[in-house]
């Protein structure tokens, strides 16, 4: 096949034909100002979804994560993070750099928080311990292959923070994945968060950006935190309006890449890897070569020479990740050519 077949991640989307369209014909203005009508249309609708009273764009989910955690806490608390999660792995330890606080990591077997270890987590009330300044959130969950929080879980631990006066952020990257695998309305998954960051660039398709929701009053917090970051932008019309298309055109169609993704991990358990979780929650699963005598390196190099590109996390683990640009087509393809290199090196 010609075209290239990308499953390391589904960051790896392009716009669609459409999606440049409206990009190319989007009015525009000064952000800072507040003057970008596409993206004053892009935050409200943002809101409107999310059931929150106001939204922020900003450049990337980590200034996301990390605008909220800014807005949310003062220097010297803590934050409760689980021990895989997104903030704590892979934004090179932002949370202390800006905002200096510290993270308290909480082990979990799928990412889900347990209310027991969090009250376990929470500080008590005292002049020599960090007081306790936010609670996060990971849905979907990237480490844990694209787990979906479950909501009574959250809202158990949201309940309780609630009640010690503690603000609870969710990290939604992949947020729209986990709405369409739990079957509710956005607005219902959040319910009770004081802030919620999603992208536009994985699964939406968009080339760059994502969103903060909550109150008017965090958003206001929210946007001093993002120009102190540099997130400040003008003209940004062009890109919210790949925003503004995604999420009236691409939310839907997230279950065809969860559908692809089911494909794809049913194939390779039948094949002899090790799939998790099977059948996978969304469009992210891990895969692992341990069963099968082969080194996941060399097959990531010999699918490249078919135009497969896949992530290999060691020698034996594989993340796989489906979205807009993989076809169930291209899917049979790759297990084709998988299937192809096992019978060869067997």
């Amino acid at each position: 096949m010609s075209k290239t077949i990308d499953l390391r991640s589904d960051t790896v989307t392009r716009p669609t034909k459409e999606m440049r369209k409206a990009i190319h014909e989007a009015p525009v203005g000064d952000d800072v100002y507040g003057e970008d009508p596409t993206v004053n249309e892009l935050q409200q609708m943002s809101a409107d979804i999310m059931g929150f009273e106001s939204a922020l764009f900003v450049p990337s989910g980590s200034m996301g994560n990390q605008v909220s955690i800014a807005s949310h806490t003062d220097h010297g608390e803590e934050i409760i993070v689980e021990k895989k999660s997104h903030i704590f792995n892979y934004e090179l330890a932002g949370a202390s750099f800006i905002s200096g606080v510290m993270p308290r990591p909480i082990s979990t077997e799928d990412g889900v928080l347990p209310l027991n270890k969090v009250k376990e987590a929470v500080q008590e009330d005292t002049y020599y311990l960090p007081r306790t300044g936010l609670i996060t959130m990971e849905n979907t969950h990237n480490n844990q292959g694209g787990r979906v929080y479950p909501q009574k879980k959250a809202k158990e631990v949201i309940d309780f923070a609630h009640g010690e006066n503690i603000k609870v952020h969710l990290d939604g990257a992949r947020f729209f994945n986990a709405a369409q695998a739990a079957g509710k309305s956005p607005s219902k998954l959040t319910e009770g968060f004081d802030s919620v960051m999603f992208c536009l660039s994985k699964g939406l398709g968009c080339p760059v950006g994502s969103m903060v929701v909550g109150s008017e009053d965090f958003i206001e917090k929210a946007k001093v935190a993002r120009k102190r970051l540099g997130g400040g932008m003008r003209q940004v019309g062009i890109l919210a309006a790949a925003g503004v298309y995604a999420l009236k055109n691409h939310v839907e169609r997230l279950k065809e890449d969860h559908s692809n993704a089911k494909k794809l991990a049913d194939g390779l358990y039948e094949l002899g890897f090790i799939v998790d979780p099977l059948p996978p929650e969304s469009n992210i699963f891990f895969t692992s070569t341990e069963k099968l005598n082969l080194d996941a390196y060399e097959l990531q190099e010999k699918l490249a020479e078919l135009g497969i590109r896949i992530g290999p996390r060691n020698r034996e683990k594989i993340r796989m990740v489906t979205h807009l640009d993989v076809t169930e087509e291209n899917i049979e393809f790759v297990l084709d050519s998988i299937r192809d290199i096992l019978q060869k090196s067997s």
